[in-house]
């Protein structure tokens, strides 16, 4: 596993790198009697990756070039900087990650570790994810990458990414299965007192809101709109409102959200949703009613669809108390 930070490693990002130490690094001996043999290999120069500001610190003796010749190479989060401001990744990590994939390698990117995958060129024409607050960054700087953010994780064989956080303890496991078998994989996870296989994938963690406009003419129609979501509305409904042509709102909605007006409303009524089966023991026939989206069976339909899950799976998952409400 590559340890792609210098110094200060974030706890969000330590996460994501025990995750891996966790699954692979500790020999299972009752369950197989062959492990993984894992290592923690620094992109940077010298013993050591990472001081924290807590004291803590990560040590290891093995550098880049020890990934290639590895059979499985995992990359986990790279530098906030690499994502947001453009910063390179550290010296000679994409061609080294080439390296190990031309040499046979199995390659392994968990939440922003897909960038630097997609900047060795690994994942130029494939289908593949990461933290769904950064997949339009991820496709935005590499379109040559088919990038899906409604999944937990991707198998393209010799290529897997996963998105963020725990979703990487997902594909982890899923790697076990496919090497050890179902078996192993799933005792694994009752040892971890986790989910052998989650629901769903990571739809149902994207939040459907308002999305950024820096078109001002058009906020005060949208808060319009969300405080009538259990009334119909139409694309004509908000262009009277917004006193402009149907066609001049639909250009310009997408223009400033990067949708049409009817998927807007569509994700405004089941953001809607959302927040009610996280906050009420409404039945679901009442909540497709307040969301605007008319019946149960058509909130279902759409949840289904659009979020991964049904309602009643959401509601288990995401309500405030167990078994808050009825089963969908």
């Amino acid at each position: 596993m590559v340890v792609t930070e210098e110094i200060a490693i974030p706890s969000w990002d330590l996460y994501e790198l025990s995750i891996p130490c966790t699954v692979f690094g500790k020999p299972q001996p009752d369950l197989s009697d062959h492990w993984y043999d894992f290592r923690l290999c620094s992109a940077y120069e010298g013993e050591g990756s990472g001081g924290f500001e807590s004291g803590l610190t990560v040590r290891t003796p093995h550098g880049l070039d020890d990934i290639v010749g590895a059979d499985t190479v995992i990359v986990t989060s790279v530098p906030d900087a690499c994502v947001e401001e453009g910063r390179p990744l550290p010296d000679g990590l994409a061609g080294t990650l080439r390296r190990a994939y031309d040499a046979g390698a199995r390659m392994v990117s968990l939440c922003t570790g897909a960038f630097a995958l997609a900047e060795a060129g690994l994942l130029d024409g494939r289908r593949a994810t990461a933290h769904w607050m950064h997949t339009a960054q991820l496709a935005a700087r590499y379109p040559k990458v088919e990038v899906d953010d409604s999944v937990l994780y991707v198998d393209d064989g010799d290529v897997l990414t996963s998105a963020g956080v725990s979703a990487g303890l997902d594909l982890c496991l899923h790697l076990v299965r496919r090497d050890l078998g179902a078996h192993v994989a799933n005792q694994l996870a009752r040892r971890m007192v986790v989910p052998a296989h989650r629901p769903g994938g990571q739809a149902q963690f994207i939040d459907l809101s308002v999305p950024a406009t820096d078109d001002e003419g058009l906020g005060p129609v949208l808060e319009w709109a969300r405080a009538r979501l259990d009334r119909p509305l139409t694309v004509d409904d908000l262009a009277r409102r917004a006193a402009m042509s149907p066609r001049t709102l639909y250009r310009r909605l997408q223009a400033a959200t990067g949708t049409t007006p009817l998927q807007w409303l569509l994700n405004q009524r089941l953001a809607r949703a959302q927040s009610l089966l996280e906050s009420t023991a409404a039945p679901i026939d009442k909540i497709a009613e307040l969301s605007g989206l008319g019946t149960a069976n058509n909130l279902r339909h759409h949840f289904l669809k659009q979020v991964g899950v049904s309602p009643g799976d959401y509601r288990r998952a995401f309500g405030a108390g167990a078994g808050v409400g009825p089963r969908a």
